[in-house]
């Protein structure tokens, strides 16, 4: 039986009172021909003796069942009743749907400006709710920027203080583990608050040219001797350059670390942009290729010193093609290696 029943709440409160409506006007009806006085109900003349009866009418003279005029009474009736039960219908699931329009729009743009608190009262306490929600987020995500500056400031510091005090050891072995431990806590911290304030900082979206900063970061790795090429054309892409920059530059640097190269190829189309990072690395078990874009989730083989790498990377290239309204995935080749599929929408 559910299965009949329209999946909106608009097309269950306009199926309800169409069938109101129509079972009215059935009920009205069997009435109407119940009580119908029979055609030859009148008094009839009794003969007498030596009268000859009357005879019966023929049937051609009796009254029509259904006149034509009471059939357009009923017509234009159950029209108008009809058409308000369907404005009825529309008008009572309005708010609904803003309130879920709202909401889409609140994952994306925090500060969206708040519903205006109109129409009736259970849809103006609703909306009223739904703006405090939104600035009880607002606001915590606010205290959580300023903790993250704090943070920032605190740990950096005392941080600085030990590789300057370890780069003055006399003794070479040990200046040089100190000096190592001393970059892998602050790569730890760094990653971690820079993680940190991307999510509670977001950049406006602007329109970006994708091949200019793609070929940015190329000309970048070139510098740094890297293995490094670029096949493709993208045209311009409205997003957040710098959180952009930084997702591909932790593609390519995975791609780097553990592939010792990285090949990037865009793929342009009228819906969405799609950018690639092969490398020539091991590639990653098939159960591992969701979990490693999990913050701090590291594959037992990547935690060796020369990988480097605090788990962060894929997290934050994914959270940013989330926030662009895209997706990030991982596989393998067949011929070796790690995919990376980094797909952009046109309009997120």
């Amino acid at each position: 039986m559910r299965r009949y029943l329209p999946s909106t709440l608009f097309g269950r409160l306009a199926a309800l009172l169409f069938a109101a409506v129509l079972a009215s006007h059935v009920l009205a009806l069997t009435l109407l021909f119940e009580l119908r006085p029979p055609p030859h109900a009148g008094p009839r003349a009794v003969a007498g003796p030596g009268v000859t009866a009357p005879p019966e009418p023929h049937a051609h003279h009796e009254r029509p069942l259904l006149h034509p005029g009471l059939l357009l009474d009923i017509g234009v009736r159950l029209g108008v009743l009809m058409l308000a039960a369907w404005v009825g219908a529309r008008w009572l699931s309005a708010p609904i749907r803003q309130l879920a329009h709202a909401a889409q729009e609140l994952g994306e743009n925090i500060d969206r400006a708040p519903l205006p608190e109109t129409g009736t009262a259970e849809c103006r306490e609703a909306t009223r709710v739904f703006n405090q929600m939104q600035q009880r987020i607002r606001q915590q995500i606010a205290e959580r920027e300023h903790f993250v500056a704090a943070v920032s400031h605190d740990l950096r510091t005392p941080l600085t203080r030990l590789r300057l005090r370890a780069e003055s050891v006399q003794e070479a072995t040990l200046r040089e583990g100190w000096c190592r431990d001393v970059a892998e806590m602050e790569a730890l911290v760094g990653a971690t608050l820079d993680y940190l304030s991307g999510t509670a900082a977001p950049e406006p979206f602007v329109v970006v040219d994708m091949e200019a900063l793609v070929n940015s970061l190329l000309d970048d790795e070139l510098d740094c001797g890297h293995r490094v090429s670029l096949s493709g054309q993208a045209r311009p892409l409205s997003g957040q350059p710098r959180a952009l920059r930084r997702c591909l530059d932790n593609l390519v640097g995975n791609a780097i670390r553990y592939g010792s190269e990285a090949r990037i190829e865009l793929s342009d189309a009228p819906r969405a942009l799609t950018i690639t990072v092969r490398d020539r690395g091991p590639g990653l078990p098939a159960e591992e290729l969701d979990k490693v874009m999990e913050p701090f989730y590291r594959v037992e083989a990547s935690r060796h010193r020369d990988h480097g790498g605090v788990g962060l990377g894929l997290a934050i290239a994914r959270d940013v093609a989330r926030k662009h309204g895209g997706h990030l995935s991982l596989s393998n080749l067949p011929q070796g290696g790690l995919l990376a599929r980094l797909t952009l929408p046109r309009q997120p």
